[in-house]
């Protein structure tokens, strides 16, 4: 819990330089997990995960236009991260 606040701490404190790194980072990651998505095919499944990709990373997206406070941003952030990364973890090809 100490990571975290020290993290919101530093978000806060330079929340607008953070809020635009991030929304590379998140576009990036989340583009990166829907490449791996369809390279696994078309299925119902893969929209479906499909899905849930754009709609977290899409989400961070309006949490920072709609200038939420920085919790939130941070918050929405790291979910779309992990929901990013757990994305291209399943479908790494073997």
């Amino acid at each position: 819990m100490k990571l975290y606040q020290s993290l919101l701490a530093d978000f806060e404190e330079t929340y607008y330089a953070y809020m635009s790194a991030g929304i590379i980072v998140s576009s990036c990651v989340g583009s990166i997990a829907a490449m791996m998505i369809l390279m696994k095919g078309h299925a119902f499944a893969n929209m479906i995960e499909l899905f849930f990709v754009v709609i977290v990373c899409m989400g961070y997206n309006a949490a920072v236009l709609a200038q939420l406070k920085p919790k939130h941003v941070l918050n929405s952030f790291i979910l779309s991260i992990v929901v990013s990364t757990f994305f291209i973890a399943i479908n790494v090809p073997l």
